[in-house]
């Protein structure tokens, strides 16, 4: 999940072949790429006139409905999926992420790092063995990217307090778009100036020890690369537009949205391009050459993220060039989709087009091309996984973890504990493996942090959304890193397969 970063720029950092780029200048003069920008032909579609039909209640126009039928108007034709994602998600004004908090029992979606504390304790301990793997270097810096309500960074940090010597060496650099979650983000981590500006001061997290610098960023472009580094993506790419295709005989066609038909109750509808599309010729012919060629031949459909494509590349690029390793968890699996696009409000999925700006939109994240373009960086990279979320966890000792804290819990905190852990590493419903099955053992259930009503994510382990099977975090999710090619393989991936363990170049 994105959580308002700005979509078009984080792309910028290796977009190379992946996406055909625009540059525009601003009226103050400022340069900016916007990656998700594809010209499409237009030539045939229907166009229908904006009025109404007796009989027929169209929805309440949102302010961001307008704007998309306008735009579609003043281009003369339907856009791109891929477009309709980055104007709902982050338009400056109407955008979804911008001036609002989505996230927690009273948002859209409950995210990880707000079920449980221990969560972000884990990605902490990887951190720390990380930068023990890479020689304890005295600088680090560690880049969150789409940081939400900025609760895992805080438990990262209080969690790896007892390790003064990585806290010292550490300076924080967050990729933020929003104003409305930079203040969040800002007070979680207890930063000065309220969130207001690239650098408010330093974190003040931990009594007793110095700071920890932070800085805001609107796009991955503007993270300095000067030092060995560790990005951190959770829920991140799902929220990167997506553009999807249909084999027909007239070719890969693309799925556009266009102004809906005066019969319908929506203001928009999805409608197939008559041919193929830039967007089709340039993407579909390089995804479907990084899949084996039998499962290639058996597609109709492919959902392609090239923004997501594009960071994979870039964080390969700088890993490689100055150190350091990337960390991906999402929902997804470890192959392509053919059409997962999905919009989600009040943790209940909702028809893609309805009321567009009040609802999240993301795509569940194929981690094969995530791979595939880390690959094309070149040489000096190495992707590991991915790897289940509950192995993720439980492999950096997330069990141990939990049975600390019990031993200090009282019956409230035992049993929000346990509940948390058992919603991060389930499998199916409320069925654990094993290993959770023991940690867990010695408390009953309850709610967790972030209270056990809603979905937690995205359309991946959704409680209690119409139409799909309740699918646990644990499987649901999955981890996945990309390192420098020198480092050996980061724990916990170096369990898996050799085949999954090491893919180096």
């Amino acid at each position: 999940m994105l959580r308002g970063v700005g979509l078009a720029r984080c792309a910028v950092t290796a977009r190379r072949c992946w996406v055909q780029a625009t540059r525009t200048v601003t009226s103050d003069g400022d340069d900016s790429t916007e990656g998700h920008i594809i010209s499409i032909d237009r030539s045939g579609l229907y166009a229908p006139d904006d009025h109404t039909v007796e009989g027929v209640e169209k929805e309440v126009e949102t302010a961001m409905a307008r704007h998309l039928k306008t735009l579609i108007k003043f281009r003369s034709g339907p856009i791109t999926l891929a477009e309709y994602m980055s104007e709902v998600l982050t338009n400056p004004t109407a955008g979804y992420y911008i001036n609002r908090d989505v996230f927690g029992t009273a948002g859209d979606f409950i995210t990880s790092p707000e079920i449980s504390q221990m969560f972000g304790e884990m990605v902490g301990i990887w951190c720390v063995s990380t930068w023990m793997q890479m020689g304890s270097p005295p600088r680090l810096r560690i880049v969150e990217m789409g940081p939400g309500r900025g609760t895992l960074m805080a438990d990262l940090l209080r969690g790896t307090a007892a390790f003064p010597t990585f806290h010292s060496a550490i300076q924080v650099d967050l990729v933020e778009v929003s104003p409305a979650l930079r203040a969040l983000q800002a007070r979680a981590l207890r930063c000065g100036g309220g969130g207001h500006g690239d650098a408010p001061g330093p974190s003040r997290l931990v009594p007793g020890r110095p700071g920890v610098a932070v800085a805001w960023h609107r796009s991955l472009d503007g993270v300095p690369q000067d030092l060995p580094t560790l990005f951190i993506g959770h829920e991140f790419i799902d929220a990167l537009p997506v553009h999807q295709f249909q084999k027909t005989e007239r070719g890969w066609c693309e799925r556009l949205v266009d102004v809906a038909s005066p019969d319908s109750p929506l203001h928009l509808r999805l409608v197939l391009s008559p041919g193929p599309t830039p967007a089709s010729r340039l993407l579909v012919s390089r995804r479907l050459a990084g899949l084996p060629p039998a499962l290639a031949a058996t597609l109709t459909q492919l959902e392609v993220c090239p923004q997501g494509m594009a960071v994979a590349e870039g964080l390969a690029r700088r890993v490689a060039a100055h150190g350091g390793a990337a960390l991906l968890i999402d929902y997804g699996q470890d192959g392509p989709y053919e059409a997962s696009l999905a919009a989600i409000a009040r943790h209940r999925f909702r028809p893609l087009l309805q009321a567009p700006g009040s609802a999240d939109l993301s795509a569940r994240v194929d981690f094969s091309a995530l791979r595939q373009a880390a690959r094309g960086a070149g040489q000096g990279v190495a992707c590991h996984g991915p790897l289940t979320q509950a192995s993720f966890l439980l492999g950096l000792g997330m069990g141990a973890r939990l049975e600390a804290l019990l031993r200090g819990a009282d019956a409230g905190q035992a049993r929000d504990l346990v509940a948390g852990f058992r919603r991060l590493v389930g499998v199916e419903g409320p069925r654990m493996s094993r290993e959770a099955e023991d940690a867990g053992a010695a408390a009953g259930g309850g709610e967790a942090r972030g209270g056990a009503a809603g979905a937690a994510g995205h359309p991946g382990p959704t409680e209690g959304a119409e139409g799909e099977e309740e699918e646990g975090m644990g499987v649901a999710y999955k981890a996945m890193c990309i390192s420098s090619s020198d480092l050996p393989v980061p724990a916990p991936f170096d369990v898996l397969p050799p085949r999954q363990q090491h893919d180096a170049q």
